[in-house]
């Protein structure tokens, strides 16, 4: 099993500048929802930004530490415009 805290700290290390959340979804340690901002994906795809995300998690993945991986990823700018519509 991985915990949150330890996806967490990993995204944030591979991403400098991330803001990372994470959530177990079902108290196992296997499913995660994992919403992540960074500059880092500035000026790439939604595809490119998943390949960043999973390609730091690829150890926790290989290994089937997670089985399920539901992931968002913003820019800071697609980041504040939703939270100026909430």
């Amino acid at each position: 099993m991985i915990s949150p805290d330890e996806i967490q700290s990993t995204l944030e290390k591979a991403l400098p500048g991330a803001t990372v959340a994470v959530q177990d979804l079902t108290g196992g340690g296997d499913h995660f929802q994992v919403v992540v901002v960074s500059p880092s994906f500035e000026g790439k795809g939604l595809v490119d930004q998943h390949q960043m995300v999973y390609g730091a998690l690829k150890e926790s993945l290989g290994s089937e530490r997670i089985h399920a991986l539901a992931l968002k990823t913003y820019t800071p700018g697609q980041w504040e415009r939703i939270a100026a519509q909430k």
